[in-house]
């Protein structure tokens, strides 16, 4: 047992340790973006643009990530790409302009675009399909406390050193976390399997074409999209300027956020494996937590500012239900595509957190600048009411398609 549960340690921690860089890196423009703003002279719609730079790298190497992730195994192709992480956050740390910026911050969305994904598929070779929802759960806690670090502890740091310090630093240990991921996680012989690039290929197009697949994929995309978005860059605006916070309040409301998104990873997949033992199906599970996240933004694009703390924890515990449908997904379709099904679905919610994350940013725009050099609470409130809209709209597709398959069902 103490053999197992230690071979179960080297897999997890080092995979751990990559998601929690992951989303350090993600989320870290929240708090540093006046420091951005203020040295590179950036207006909104650049600053949304070189934060979503992450995104849509991330995105673009997610199919062939999938193939290569069941080809070669997640060990060996996490720590290789993590190398280009590092020398992503070199380059931004040494960029003169938003071009530069925008440059690193692609780097890095490469660099570190296996972290979640590396993680999902060797749990999916050395966990109990059982176990998923509670493991990935864990996982995704990891990148909350890489969100939670991204908060007052980067304000912190940022007595000591500033923005450029913070990424040099990240830098050095991206390199040391690729080589833990390299040297500490085993191999396991079947966890790689056969078949050409071709053959590999079709069967993503298979994953695409399946009914399966995208009666889950809206909701789920466009819930974590929302979140990865508003979490990661928009979050510490708002509070400034339609809650009227001071930094210093910002920094511990936004470590607040990430606390409660570490609570959230880890207590819904935990009531998701319970309820599974129960009958209760995990994707139920997600569709309330995902409706609640909905109800928490009808309250933010009203502008309930008295309840702002209470609604970004909230926001913070009910965005991660978006996650739970990987599981779901993993379940759904043969264990030797689970790298391809999971890259499929983390395609479409990265290309649509990018253009989510430079899209509020767009329409905060059309509004003028307020004369504190902050930016009109009305581009805030038109941004995150067409992003509940969206999610409104991909809630009702599943609930059409999933009673669509009800009635063939019933009539068969």
């Amino acid at each position: 047992m103490q053999s197992s549960f230690f071979q179960k340690s080297r897999i997890f921690f080092p995979f751990a340790l990559g998601y929690f860089l992951s989303y350090l890196f993600r989320v870290v423009n929240a708090v540093l973006a006046p420091d951005l703003a203020l040295n590179l002279g950036i207006d909104p719609s650049e600053l949304g643009l070189l934060t979503a730079a992450y995104f849509i790298t991330f995105a673009a190497f997610q199919l062939p990530l999938g193939v290569l992730l069941d080809r070669f195994g997640p060990r060996k192709i996490e720590a290789f790409l993590l190398i280009f992480a590092a020398g992503g956050a070199l380059v931004f740390s040494r960029a003169q302009s938003v071009t530069g910026l925008v440059i690193g911050r692609a780097l890095i969305g490469f660099g570190v675009s296996a972290c979640l994904m590396a993680a999902f598929k060797a749990y999916v070779i050395w966990y109990r399909r059982q176990q998923l929802p509670l493991i990935n759960g864990f996982q995704m806690a990891a990148g909350g406390f890489g969100a939670l670090t991204a908060t007052a502890p980067v304000e912190a740091a940022l007595t000591v050193t500033d923005w450029r310090g913070i990424f040099l630093a990240l830098a050095l240990i991206t390199l040391a976390v690729a080589a833990t991921v390299f040297c500490v996680v085993p191999e396991k012989k079947h966890e790689t399997t056969g078949g050409s690039i071709k053959d590999q290929l079709v069967d993503v197009a298979g994953v695409f074409s399946s009914l399966t697949f995208w009666r889950i994929a809206p909701p789920a995309v466009m819930s974590q999209a929302t979140f990865l978005a508003v979490q990661g860059l928009w979050s510490g605006p708002w509070l400034r300027d339609v809650a009227g916070f001071e930094r210093a309040v910002i920094a511990q409301v936004l470590l607040t956020i990430a606390i409660a998104m570490v609570v959230g990873f880890i207590s819904l997949g935990a009531v998701a494996e319970r309820l599974s033992r129960l009958g209760i199906k995990p994707i139920a599970v997600a569709v309330t937590g995902m409706s609640i996240f909905m109800a928490v933004q009808i309250l933010l694009v009203l502008e309930v500012v008295s309840w702002a703390h209470a609604l970004w924890i909230l926001f913070g515990i009910f965005g991660t239900t978006g996650i739970i449908p990987y599981a779901v997904l993993s379940q759904s379709f043969p264990q030797h595509l689970s790298g391809r099904v999971n890259t499929a679905l983390n395609l479409l919610v990265f290309v649509a957190a990018f253009s989510a994350q430079w899209g509020i940013g767009a329409i905060i725009n059309l509004w003028p600048s307020t004369s504190d050099g902050g930016y009109a609470a009305t581009g805030y409130q038109a941004a995150f009411a067409m992003m509940l809209a969206l999610q409104v709209m991909s809630m009702l597709w599943f609930i059409s398609i999933t009673l669509i398959q009800h009635r063939r069902k019933q009539i068969k």
